[in-house]
């Protein structure tokens, strides 16, 4: 299937490793524009290098923490600038701290809002004048399998996200008439640095090992495995081109089959 996607200019934030990454490779793969986004400029820009002479797509780096406010407005500028426009925003941010509602103090409360919404929230703003102007506008906020099935431990992640799939939803109705789609995917248990990082936090909480804590969370799964980063990537890539043209207030599921529930 063609989906479609040759010179579409695409911003992929939290794309220097994990789901971002994987996702931006493949879109520029398909012939994309793709800016990838992360917080180190020296890594944003050596990873765009890299993945621009093999996939013999045009990809830049455009450096930045999105949960920061200021931030969002000037990375769309950067891509504008380097493409003329925008078609696809696809916004992703890295994971809130674990924890309990003990141990999770006020400040923790506001990073997660920062990072897991607002970041969302002023991305799309900053997007939304240049998106109105492409004939194939798409977005997809990546958040997470923890809105319908809250995680252990994860009380940030399952709180917040789930505004953020709120927005997704809300944004879809109201932009549905301007040609706007609006999508949300919902990752599972993938194999990234984000999963290794809170396998081996249950490990030492547990005391057992990174492989037994992984093979208790792969048993949950319809499928009994941990997913690739490029399943998700073949999914999101579906999902904002215009071969999904009538899809849109979509949440999802990459998940291997462990969200249990009907609907």
């Amino acid at each position: 299937m063609d989906l479609k996607l040759k010179d579409k200019r695409v911003l992929v934030t939290g794309s220097s490793r994990g789901l971002g990454y994987a996702t931006a490779h493949l879109l520029a793969k398909e012939g994309a524009r793709v800016a990838i986004n992360g917080r180190d400029e020296n890594q944003i820009q050596n990873l765009a290098e890299t993945m621009s002479k093999a996939t013999s797509a045009q990809v830049i780096g455009v450096a930045g923490d999105v949960s920061l406010p200021a931030v969002p407005k000037k990375l769309m500028q950067g891509v504008v600038d380097s493409f003329g426009g925008l078609d696809i925003l696809i916004t992703n941010t890295g994971g809130p701290a674990s924890g309990s509602i003990d141990s999770l103090n006020a400040a923790d409360w506001q990073k997660g809002i920062d990072l897991c919404l607002m970041a969302h929230v002023r991305l799309i703003k900053a997007a939304l004048p240049f998106l109105r102007k492409s004939d194939s506008a798409s977005v997809l906020t990546i958040t997470s399998i923890s809105v319908k099935q809250p995680i252990a431990n994860l009380l940030l992640s399952n709180s917040i996200r789930s505004a953020t799939v709120g927005l997704t939803k809300s944004l879809a109705l109201e932009l549905g008439k301007e040609n706007i789609r609006v999508n949300s995917i919902l990752p599972g248990w993938t194999e990234t640095e984000r999963v290794a990082e809170l396998m081996t936090a249950r490990a030492t909480a547990n005391q057992s090992s990174v492989e037994e804590e992984t093979r208790k969370q792969t048993a949950l799964s319809a499928l009994g495995r941990i997913g690739q980063p490029e399943e998700f990537a073949n999914a999101a890539a579906f999902l904002v081109s215009p071969a999904a043209s009538y899809i849109t207030g979509v949440m999802l599921n990459v998940d291997g089959g462990i969200y249990q529930g009907v609907f």
